[in-house]
């Protein structure tokens, strides 16, 4: 609400108003302030299907075109050794990077893990799986 008057200074002399309302539990106009905020819906992002399946041996698994600002979980699981890594491309695979966490290796995995490995803000950039194991079988699953 507006508790001190505000002058009008326009050529004409007057200025159009408005105000943002909903409505409240009787039905009525509610102006939108301290007391009345205006509802608000937050949405989750549309999320792409996973990247999921099993490596016996050397390869590398995707794309995966995460939604933006939203965590990208990996769950490796099986009996398997060797490492996993995930990768980053922003050229539609043409180039791919490892992740790095202030310039460190980020991301590479030599055990089954379920955890949160990357939040992308690049329209485009896509994730790829690095799946060297040297025995056994890795079942891999990236999503949001």
């Amino acid at each position: 609400m507006i508790d001190e008057p505000i002058p009008v200074e326009a050529p004409g002399g007057f200025a159009p108003a408005f105000a943002l309302g909903s409505t409240d539990a009787a039905g009525m106009l509610a102006l939108v302030g301290d007391e009345t905020p205006l509802a608000t819906v937050a949405r989750p992002p549309q999320t792409p299907p996973a990247l999921e399946g099993e490596a016996t041996g050397a390869q590398v698994a995707g794309p995966f075109t995460p939604a933006p600002f939203a965590s990208v979980f990996l769950t490796l699981s099986g009996e398997w050794e060797g490492s996993v890594r995930v990768l980053r491309s922003s050229d539609g695979g043409a180039s791919q990077f490892p992740l790095t966490l202030g310039g460190a290796g980020w991301a590479r995995f030599t055990a089954n893990a379920c955890e949160p490995v990357w939040s992308e803000s690049e329209a485009g950039a896509a994730l790829y799986l690095e799946l060297a194991p040297t025995s056994g079988t890795i079942a891999y699953r990236l999503a949001q």
